[in-house]
């Protein structure tokens, strides 16, 4: 569900910038859509804060929800348990941040 934050499995072969590892991951695609791939985001707590990287909290801990590192997962595969929920303000937050990245308005 769009604002749903779940543990990723991540590729073993991440290269470069790629995020590599266990990590959280903020699901953004709408709800209506129902593929076998899900939009995510994913997040990291040692992310530089800039604009484009929106602080939300999880189990009390500041996160960065990484807009600049969108990716398509297989539902199956790479989307792990649910561990939290963006509230109202952190998904205003990202859809608006989303938006400017994408250039959408």
């Amino acid at each position: 569900m769009r604002g749903d934050v779940h543990r990723l499995r991540a590729p073993r072969d991440s290269v470069g910038h790629e995020q590599g590892g266990t990590r959280l991951a903020v699901i953004l695609q709408s709800d209506d859509l129902n593929l076998s791939t899900v939009l995510i985001a994913p997040t990291s707590t040692r992310a530089h804060p800039y604009s484009f990287r929106p602080a939300i909290t999880i189990d009390g801990v500041s996160t960065r929800v990484m807009l600049d590192q969108l990716r398509a997962v297989d539902r199956v595969k790479a989307i792990g348990e649910r561990v939290g929920r963006l509230d109202r303000q952190e998904l205003d937050e990202v859809r608006t941040v989303l938006r400017a990245v994408l250039d959408i308005f």
